[in-house]
C-alpha cells in the first residue's frame, strides 16, 4: 500500500432513495471525493465510480440516471466515499 493510498479514508452515509441523487450531487461538488460507492441495505454494492476532476458533462448523464434509476427501486442505501485528506498549509 502506498503512503498516498494510505492518507485517503472513508465514510459511510446513509440516505434514502428519493435523497440519493441529491446526496451524489452535493459530493460531486466537493473538491476532495476520489470515489463513491452506492450500496443497498443489505450492504450489495449497486455502483461504484472514481470522481475524476473536470469530468465532462457528457460522462456525468449516463451516470446520473443509473443513479436516479437506483434511487426508483431502493428504499434505503448506503453511500461509502472515499476521500482525499484537506491540504493544509503550514504556517
Amino acid at each position: 500500500m502506498t503512503k498516498k493510498q494510505k492518507e485517503n479514508f472513508t465514510e459511510t452515509l446513509k440516505v434514502h432513495g428519493t435523497k440519493l441523487l441529491a446526496t451524489v450531487n452535493k459530493l460531486a461538488r466537493e473538491g476532495n471525493v476520489r470515489r463513491i460507492i452506492v450500496k443497498d441495505k443489505y450492504g450489495k454494492i449497486l455502483l461504484q465510480f472514481p470522481m475524476l476532476l473536470g469530468l465532462a458533462g457528457a460522462l456525468i448523464s449516463p451516470l446520473l440516471a443509473s443513479i436516479s434509476l437506483i434511487a426508483f427501486f431502493v428504499t434505503e442505501a448506503s453511500l461509502v466515499v472515499e476521500r482525499m485528506p484537506s491540504k493544509k498549509k503550514a504556517k
